[in-house]
């Protein structure tokens, strides 16, 4: 389709919706501070929603946690009570567990593997079995980068040097069962009781993409980042299956178009702005980065062992075979 067909196409869609559809307003719940890739994701999808629709669609955007957990948003939103959210993809896995298998430990160990799983078969089976199994649908794909390590005691290059540290993890079984193989046992909590927790010194680190950590502000309470990568951190944009359905098919054209125009420009976001935030963290907060020992070597041999006991979750050991064969690698 040429450009001129294509407007004139974009310009019939949006003229059926302003004759339609009456003038309306969505919530969508973030669970991070703006600043971050959740609000970056978030804000271009309203706006090319508003754009799109003429503005007879306006979305509201509540970030830092304000309508809830990103897993009661999950809850919210399955039950018709909230129109979208943006969250890390572990607080999915609970509601459908085959979205498991983005966040087994190093699977995915960079942003071009990350676009490769979301955008291509695997991801949209995902998004499909979100909708069977939590009443939800995957509209985008907020790309935040590695999950790495901070934490307030001292510097952490391998998994041994954790001993006698309290990390904080999200309530994730594959997350949890990772720092075990580490050797320690982590403390599960909210993601909004985070920042609390490592203030009062209840937890001395945790672990979070580089751009999380700037929007968040851990750099207040945290003084050392290991740069690991053992969790590639996808933080999709959901809407409530009820309220996609209850939508006019042309709305809903508009709302999945935005989704992957949003997906676009969140990975473009990343890949523009990771590196000046990690030079931030150092020069301006003054947070010292650790490279983990021997090329990562270690944290990786414990943690990718425990990735049989996840195979039934996930659908199977065939599910994770498929993963690593659209990234170039063997399971074995």
């Amino acid at each position: 389709m040429n450009k001129i067909m294509f407007s004139v196409a974009a310009a019939a869609v949006s003229a059926v919706i302003s004759q339609n559809a009456l003038a309306e307003t969505w919530r969508m719940a973030l669970g991070d501070a703006q600043g971050g890739t959740q609000y970056a994701m978030g804000e271009k999808f309203a706006e090319l929603i508003h754009e799109k629709t003429d503005g007879q669609v306006t979305v509201d955007m509540f970030p830092n946690g304000q309508l809830g957990s990103e897993q009661d948003t999950v809850s919210s939103a399955s039950m018709g009570m909230l129109d979208l959210s943006v969250l890390a993809i572990n607080n999915i896995t609970p509601f459908s567990p085959t979205v498991g298998v983005l966040t087994l430990p190093y699977v995915i160990t960079s942003p071009e593997d990350a676009k490769t799983l979301t955008q291509g078969e695997i991801g949209q089976q995902l998004a499909e079995n979100t909708i069977r199994d939590a009443g939800v649908r995957v509209l985008s794909w907020a790309y935040s980068g590695c999950r790495v390590l901070s934490n307030s005691s001292k510097p952490v290059a391998t998994p041994d040097d954790l001993q006698g540290l309290t990390i904080r993890v999200p309530r994730n079984e594959i997350m949890i069962a990772s720092y075990q193989e580490w050797g320690v046992n982590p403390l599960p909590m909210a993601w909004s009781e985070t920042f609390t927790a490592l203030q009062q010194g209840v937890v001395d680190g945790q672990d979070n993409p580089y751009i999380t950590i700037n929007a968040m502000k851990f750099y207040e309470v945290q003084d050392y980042i290991t740069d690991i990568c053992y969790v590639f951190s996808l933080e999709p944009l959901i809407m409530s299956e009820s309220k996609f359905q209850s939508l006019s098919s042309d709305l809903q054209e508009v709302v999945l178009e935005a989704g992957q125009e949003a997906t676009a420009y969140s990975y473009d976001y990343l890949l523009e702005s990771e590196e000046s935030i990690k030079q931030t963290l150092v020069e301006e907060h003054g947070m010292q980065i650790i490279e983990p020992a021997n090329g990562e070597s270690e944290w990786i041999e414990r943690a990718s062992s425990i990735w049989p006991r996840f195979y039934d979750s996930i659908g199977g050991e065939e599910r994770l075979a498929e993963a690593l064969q659209a990234l170039g690698r063997d399971l074995n």
